[in-house]
């Protein structure tokens, strides 16, 4: 099948490789003429596991194809998914501007039936004003006979294991509408998406509006669960509990199970705490406020504050004159991504305070280095205090701890004996629990984690 992407980032690239993988003739547009640029000439504009690959062997075969002319992406298929972003705007609520601009192009220049599919995560109720934005620039042009239907296709992505979650969902999510135009969508899509129902069916047919509810329901159901395990490690660090202690016999319950109960710095990135909030005013425009996920929302910002509160608690509120070694710095691991990152409140709240950095990341490093300079630019010489080092291990030189943000594996084994040599004095601050602290105990290291026993040299 032909296929449109419209919109290149994270969500249309996945969506594109992915779709041409299967045989499919996919044309990614973007308006940014730099970054087309750079797919054509072979790089890629963010990391994420297998990938760059990907394009590159799709591309060579003819099935993908990169390009920022408008005209000719709604030419090339009737299926046009529309995957671009959707920030947050001032007041939270998600940002449609692109998403309407999308819509808008699609009449411009549309000559028959379109499945308009949106894959960007938006707000119940979008999927009517894709449809109305259509509807105008086609009478505009007096055609307000020619027919399309919007199809709403959440995307369930994890950043790090895009591409495995694309070509193995669990589930896929369709709203098709139940007009002819709908059910014609819904054919179409159903063939689009046969290759990943061959073993059993993992489609899920229901509503626009209902689709569109469902994303943002998933990722506000999984908030909540990271917020709630960490008011729960929070207390157990003053009732002397063990939160993974804890985590495995709660998690051992069928109806609880294991997944997302990690206790931790908070959650970040560019899913989650724009998610969260955009539900938070879709409710309170509709007189029906989510108390739960305003919690959720404010034990996540006071739980990007709990590594630097401890590293406070152990050194003082003036750090003028202490190193900090800091191991991990995007959001989460296998991604390059630094929104919301807990990372840069750490790093405002420790140089603030006086601290200098020695920083390290196995893959965010240039997205680390423009994000902390805007971060730090109130702070007068706070960025030139942040220095980059290329290896982990370098970054204990001189420090007088390490603190540990992200969960990278290659961070899960190092050697103890080394990072006692190099600190000034063997202190690991450990924001994902990746260590226990009996071993830490036993290695002479003092070891502060989350919701877990401290121990002492």
């Amino acid at each position: 099948m032909k296929v449109t992407i419209i919109g290149s980032g994270y969500v249309g690239l996945v969506t594109g490789a992915c779709l041409a993988e299967l045989g499919n003739d996919v044309f990614c547009l973007d308006v940014d003429e730099r970054k087309i640029a750079m797919l054509n000439a072979g790089g890629v504009p963010i990391y994420e596991p297998g990938l760059k690959e990907l394009i590159q062997r799709n591309r060579e075969a003819g099935r993908l194809t990169f390009s920022t002319d408008v005209a000719a992406s709604v030419e090339h298929a009737d299926v046009q998914f529309i995957a671009v972003g959707t920030p947050p705007d001032e007041d939270g609520s998600a940002d449609l501007q692109y998403v309407l601009a999308a819509a808008r192009n699609i009449g411009k220049y549309m000559t028959g039936f379109k499945v308009v599919v949106d894959k960007s995560t938006v707000p119940v109720g979008t999927g009517d004003r894709v449809a109305e934005a259509i509807r105008e620039e086609l009478a505009a042009r007096g055609l307000e006979d020619l027919q399309f239907s919007v199809v709403s296709n959440p995307e369930f992505l994890k950043e790090g294991a895009a591409v495995e979650d694309f070509m193995r969902p669990d589930r896929i999510v369709l709203g098709c509408n139940a007009d002819v135009a709908g059910r014609h969508a819904k054919a179409i899509m159903r063939q689009l998406y046969a290759p990943f129902n061959r073993n059993h069916e993992r489609t899920f047919y229901m509503d626009v509006r209902s689709a569109e509810f469902t994303k943002y329901a998933a990722n506000s159901m999984l908030a909540t669960r990271i917020s709630f395990m960490n008011e729960l490690a929070n207390l157990a660090d003053e009732v002397g509990a063990d939160i993974e202690l804890v985590r495995m016999g709660i998690g051992s319950d069928p109806r609880i199970g294991y997944s997302f109960l990690y206790a931790g710095a908070g959650y970040g990135g560019s899913c989650f705490p724009k998610d969260v909030q955009a539900l938070m005013r879709t409710a309170s425009a509709h007189g029906k406020p989510m108390r739960v996920l305003e919690a959720v929302e404010a034990v996540n910002d006071a739980q990007k504050q709990v590594l630097a509160d401890k590293v406070v608690r152990r050194f003082g509120e003036d750090l003028t004159g202490r190193t900090f070694a800091i191991w991990g710095l995007a959001f989460k691991p296998n991604t390059d991504d630094m929104r919301e990152a807990p990372s840069r409140v750490l790093a405002q709240a420790l140089v603030s305070r006086g601290a200098s950095l020695r920083v390290h990341d196995p893959i965010s490093m240039a997205e680390a280095k423009h994000a902390l300079a805007l971060d730090l630019a109130h702070i007068d010489g706070g960025f030139a205090r942040v220095h980059f080092c290329d290896a982990q291990m370098d970054t204990l030189d001189g420090a007088d701890a390490l603190v540990i943000v992200t969960e990278w594996k290659v961070f899960r084994s190092p050697d103890f004996n080394q990072i006692k040599r190099r600190l000034k004095a063997p202190v690991i601050f450990d924001g994902r629990n990746l260590y226990e602290p009996e071993a830490m105990q036993e290695t002479g290291i003092e070891y502060h984690a989350i919701g877990r026993p401290t121990t002492t040299r």
